[in-house]
């Protein structure tokens, strides 16, 4: 019967400190990514996708995905560019991004789960997905410039 009662206490103090696991995995692969907006400069963590591999799974199947925080897929060289929501659970701000850094568009609110194609609208190298709501609310737009190692203005 003692066991019982330290066996509720440990389990329960092990459910407070679980990783966050599939649903925001950040760690090793994580890097820093700034842009610069007429209202500042705003700084974002993000994962790099990079490997066709990476890029094909995203932010699929993560139900969380804090502000503040991303995914950055890099598609070297610029090319067309077309992203969708196929198994992803969060409304996201898909931000399209030219090789010199700067946006090239926004498509904001995407609806989760959807299969529609969201095209970059010219050659991009990269996109940054971010929790649905960040380029509004930090008024983030297209011009602006994006600071981050793969990008040759930074």
């Amino acid at each position: 019967m003692g066991r019982r009662f330290l066996t509720l206490p440990l389990a329960l103090l092990f459910l407070v400190f679980l990783p966050a696991g599939p649903h925001w995995q950040g760690a090793a692969d994580q890097t820093t990514l700034e842009i610069v907006t007429k209202s500042g400069v705003h700084v974002f963590q993000v994962e790099l996708a990079v490997t066709n591999e990476e890029r094909a799974t995203g932010l699929m199947y993560r139900k969380v995905l804090p502000e503040g925080r991303g995914m950055l897929f890099d598609f070297k060289p610029d090319q067309e560019v077309s992203m969708w929501m196929k198994n992803t659970y969060v409304s996201l701000d898909m931000i399209f991004i030219r090789a010199d850094g700067r946006i090239l568009r926004i498509a904001e609110n995407t609806e989760p789960l959807s299969e529609r194609l969201v095209p970059s609208g010219g050659p991009a190298r990269a996109v940054l997905e971010v929790i649905a709501g960040t380029a509004r609310k930090l008024g983030i737009a297209p011009g602006d410039q994006v600071s981050h190692p793969i990008f040759s203005g930074h």
